[in-house]
C-alpha cells in the first residue's frame, strides 16, 4: 500500500511459447523465470498482492511455490499466441473479488528487474498523480540508422541524408518500451482497456541491463550471463 492506495501485482504467464518451449518455467541461475519476477513484487514495500494468470496447472503450482497468489486458472482463451496482455489484466481486476486502486503488469520475461525498480515506477507514479507509468530504456541502436529493406536489397534513400555523416553519440536519444513494468489506475483500465491513456503517463526509466526481455534463446544467454556476473560480484565483497 502507498498512501493508503491498494496496489495489485499481475504476472501472466501462460504455458504455450514457440520461441522458448515452456519458457516461463525454464531454469534460469536455478531458479525458473516466472520466480523472478514474484520475489521481485514480493519484495516490493508497496505492492499488497502479487497474482498470477496462467491456464497451465504447472505453472500455477510453481508460482504458488514460489509465494504468488494463484486464485483462478486463465480461462484458455485468454492464452493463445494472439491474447493481449490487457485482456489478462481486465479479466483478473473483474475476477478477484478483493478491490484495487491500482494494477501493475509484471512480465515474466523481464528476470532483471528489481523491488527497487518497482518500488521507485510506484513513487513515480503517485507523485506525478499519474495515469499511467511505463517503463522504458536507452534503445541500443538508434532507430535513425535503420530502415526496410525490399527484395533488391537497394539502400537508396535508406538513411535521411541529415544524418549520413553522424556519429552515432550525436544521434538524438531514442527510448523503447522494454516490458518490464505497466503500471495505471484500476478504473482507467477497466474504462479504458489500456495502459497507453492518451494524457497524463510517464516514462520510468530504468538501466538497459535491467531491461532484458527474455524472448529468445540469445535473451536467455544474456541474462544468464548479467545474473552469474551478479552473483560474483556479491560474493567478492
Amino acid at each position: 500500500m502507498y498512501k493508503n492506495k491498494k496496489i495489485l501485482a499481475i504476472i501472466p504467464a501462460r504455458g504455450g511459447s514457440k520461441r522458448l518451449p515452456k519458457k516461463n518455467l525454464m531454469d534460469l541461475a536455478g531458479k525458473p523465470l516466472i520466480a523472478y519476477s514474484i520475489e521481485a513484487a514480493k519484495n516490493s514495500k508497496y505492492i499488497d498482492d502479487v497474482i498470477l494468470s496462467s491456464e497451465s496447472e504447472e505453472i500455477l503450482a510453481v508460482a504458488s511455490k514460489y509465494g504468488a497468489q494463484t486464485p483462478f486458472v486463465r480461462p484458455k482463451e485468454l492464452a493463445q499466441d494472439t491474447s493481449r496482455s490487457i485482456d489478462v489484466v481486465t479479466h483478473a481486476l473483474k475476477t478477484l473479488t478483493q478491490k484495487y486502486d491500482a494494477v501493475i503488469l509484471l512480465q515474466p520475461t523481464s528476470p532483471l528487474r528489481t523491488a527497487q525498480d518497482i518500488d521507485a515506477a510506484i513513487e513515480m507514479f503517485y507523485n506525478k498523480h499519474a495515469t499511467s507509468v511505463i517503463g522504458v530504456c536507452e534503445m541500443e541502436h538508434s532507430p535513425i540508422w535503420a530502415n526496410t529493406l525490399d527484395e533488391s536489397m537497394s539502400m537508396e534513400g535508406f538513411l535521411d541524408d541529415k544524418y549520413n555523416n553522424f556519429r552515432s553519440q550525436d544521434l538524438p536519444t531514442y527510448y523503447r518500451i522494454n516490458g518490464a513494468f505497466y503500471m495505471s489506475e484500476v478504473q482507467s483500465i477497466l474504462e479504458n482497456e489500456t495502459f497507453f491513456v492518451e494524457k497524463n503517463i510517464y516514462a520510468y526509466l530504468m538501466s538497459q541491463e535491467d531491461s532484458v526481455d527474455i524472448d529468445t534463446k540469445l535473451d536467455f544467454i544474456v541474462a544468464q550471463a548479467i545474473l552469474k556476473e551478479r552473483e560474483e560480484c556479491q560474493h567478492t565483497i
